[in-house]
């Protein structure tokens, strides 16, 4: 599939999803199809996989600040599920995101009209297919999501901001986004309360496919095993399509310490090419260290040997080497490396549970007295 569709559909805001399955569910070819013709069509595509439950789905949602969740359902208890999903965004006071779903023959249309009764936006069937096709299904799902997020309102007051209220959170980021000149007074009194917070920013880039998000999954487990109080914010950005726009933000895939009460993580488009961060980032990042997190997890989309942006925004950095980095010319000349504060060993010791740094390329700074540093390393 393209970047881009020329079908001559433009949105009018960016607009962000969620994609999944249901629990117990595998059949992802479905699901996969949609999530790349979203991102072609322009929406930011937050994928979670397969097999996910309603509270996976949801509190990625409202994490994420989607303007909607689109998940297929092939596994039979359709009806329960759609009807959760609802139920939590209701619960949650967000059932401004709307809930897309289709299951092909598992889901009778009369259960269709049922769940739309409920309150599902839409269930795409068989017929839905045959007389729109996949195009319209998705020109559909866009047109009915494409409206603004981020707005704060006239009374928003930044003491609201707490690690408690994911949304407000979540709303926050969305306007450092979507309206970056508009709330200027607002981000000025974000930044001074960011300030005032001890929160280190931990960087962690490397090339695409080298296993960063793995090695954060695993920085989040040890760190909640040994500290269980601890409130980590991730921060995980990936590239924007230069044609289309789209994004396809893959990175929670990876992330099975999630959810957790204690961790909040946001994905980010960089929103322009050949960029390995977002320029909202920084924003972004004195957002959650105003809300109270303790420690932030910044992640960049993969790098090429360039790409120094990551030590603009963090406090220590991490590359995390792909497997065909050796100590060569290639490796030596990346900018990145020059810059680590400690470099991980291959991805093949990652599995292992091993970290550390190679002292005849990058030297381990790492300061020893700093016992969440030293133990999660």
């Amino acid at each position: 599939m393209t970047d881009a569709l020329d079908n001559g559909f433009r949105l009018t805001n960016k607009v962000r999803f969620v994609t999944a399955t249901t629990l117990f569910d595998g059949h992802d070819a479905s699901i996969n199809i949609f999530r790349r013709i979203l991102q072609a069509s322009g929406a930011e595509v937050i994928h979670l996989g397969h097999n996910r439950s309603g509270l996976d789905i949801v509190e990625a949602a409202i994490d994420e600040d989607v303007h909607a969740i689109s998940v297929t359902s092939y596994q039979g208890g359709h009806m329960e599920f759609y009807r959760y999903l609802r139920d939590l965004l209701v619960e949650r006071d967000a059932d401004h995101i709307r809930i897309f779903g289709g299951g092909g023959g598992t889901i009778l249309p009369a259960e269709g009209e049922a769940l739309g009764d409920y309150g599902i936006t839409r269930i795409y069937s068989p017929d839905d297919g045959r007389e729109m096709g996949l195009l319209g299904m998705v020109e559909d799902m866009l047109a009915t999501s494409d409206f603004a997020t981020g707005e704060l309102g006239d009374d928003f007051d930044v003491s609201e901001l707490s690690a408690g209220s994911r949304s407000v959170v979540a709303g926050l980021i969305s306007a450092a986004e979507n309206y970056p000149d508009k709330y200027e007074d607002i981000f000025e009194k974000v930044e001074t309360a960011a300030t005032e917070s001890g929160a280190p920013v931990v960087g962690v880039t490397g090339t695409g496919g080298s296993g960063k998000s793995s090695l954060v999954d695993e920085l989040v487990r040890r760190l909640l095993a040994d500290f269980p109080d601890l409130r980590l914010a991730i921060i995980s950005v990936d590239p924007s399509k230069r044609k289309s726009g789209g994004a396809l933000l893959g990175d929670r895939i990876r992330m099975n310490s999630l959810p957790h009460p204690h961790v909040y993580m946001r994905s980010l488009a960089t929103r322009q090419a050949n960029l390995a961060l977002s320029p909202h980032v920084n924003r972004a990042i004195n957002v959650v260290k105003a809300a109270g997190y303790d420690l932030v997890l910044l992640e960049t989309s993969g790098i090429g040997q360039s790409d120094t942006e990551i030590v603009d925004s963090s406090d220590r950095k991490a590359v995390e080497p792909d497997d065909e980095m050796n100590p060569g010319v290639r490796a030596v000349n990346r900018d990145a490396i020059a810059e680590v504060a400690f470099e991980r060993l291959e991805q093949g010791d990652a599995a292992c549970g091993v970290a550390g740094s190679r002292a005849s390329e990058v030297p381990l700074e790492v300061p020893l007295d700093d016992e969440i540093g030293q133990r999660a390393l």
